[in-house]
């Protein structure tokens, strides 16, 4: 199988969820078990000689290939959820998006400065959500940060929101 394979099984929907947006559907990847299996050994092979020891996803799409990539590194799993679903003491980050604000938060013990952290999220589009996620994780004084996205939308540019020296991936660009 090949990045094309799964770049053609993403379903492109029009106007959703708002008219001239152009969404792209990850859910029919998972549907497949060798589409599943093919992102979670590109995933692994990405980051298995990195040193990650947490994966870190984003509320709600990054629950789904995050903890498989924990699993398959053999690591924990972490995620980052919107205010009152986490249930102990937590540090938050507000960002702006296209239409208002947005504030995501993390358990405060979740993380320490020994660990080396994958952040994983869907998709990059603007990289407002990602670069609260990334200031997040890095006030809780981590060693490294790798971010990851299952799609970019290249025509977006998110990609120049984030520092120079974090690496960035992808695994689909549109």
């Amino acid at each position: 199988m090949s990045i094309e394979t799964l770049t053609s099984a993403v379903r492109s929907i029009p106007d959703f969820p708002i008219p001239g947006i152009e969404f792209y559907d990850i859910t029919t990847l998972f549907q497949s078990a060798s589409h599943l299996k093919e992102l979670s050994d590109i995933l692994y092979d990405r980051y298995k000689d990195k040193g990650i020891t947490k994966v870190v996803g984003i509320e709600s799409r990054g629950f789904f290939m995050g903890p498989a990539t924990a699993i398959r590194l053999g690591v924990g799993f972490v995620p980052i959820r919107k205010p009152g679903k986490l249930p102990y003491k937590v540090i938050e980050e507000t960002y702006t998006k296209e239409y208002g604000e947005d504030t995501i938060q993390i358990h405060q013990d979740a993380l320490t400065n020994e660990d080396v952290v994958l952040l994983h999220d869907d998709l990059l589009a603007t990289g407002g959500t990602m670069v609260a996620a990334y200031n997040l994780v890095k006030k809780l004084g981590v060693k490294k940060i790798y971010i990851n996205f299952l799609i970019e939308l290249e025509e977006l540019k998110g990609i120049d929101h984030f520092p120079k020296d974090v690496e960035v991936n992808s695994v689909i660009k549109f």
